[in-house]
């Protein structure tokens, strides 16, 4: 359940910052209430994951969802660069995040 938590916590870490890139091009209060709703969802989830995985574990696993999901949509929905470099680098953040869930 704790992985469960934690994996729900990173992708309601995306949609809070797709909401600040909205927010920051929109400027409207769907896209500030759900900046607030994903961010608080995010922290809500990875404090139920943390009552049972280890802070570092959970810190690190999170915050690589977040920061690889973030980069990937950025890709997909804002014309980011799809470079092969950035793509190695993506897949290293997501395999240290996996190599983490399986000597947890």
């Amino acid at each position: 359940m704790a992985w469960i938590s934690l994996i729900l916590a990173g992708l309601c870490e995306m949609l809070g910052v797709v909401m600040i890139n909205k927010l920051h091009k929109d400027r409207n209060w769907q896209a500030l209430t759900l900046l607030i709703l994903g961010f608080g969802a995010s922290f809500l989830f990875l404090s139920i994951a943390m009552e049972t995985l280890p802070m570092g574990t959970a810190y690190a696993v999170w915050t690589g969802i977040g920061a690889s999901g973030g980069a990937i949509l950025g890709m997909l929905f804002y014309g980011e660069s799809k470079d092969w470099r950035r793509l190695i680098f993506i897949g290293m953040v997501l395999g240290a995040a996996i190599g983490l869930k399986l000597i947890s």
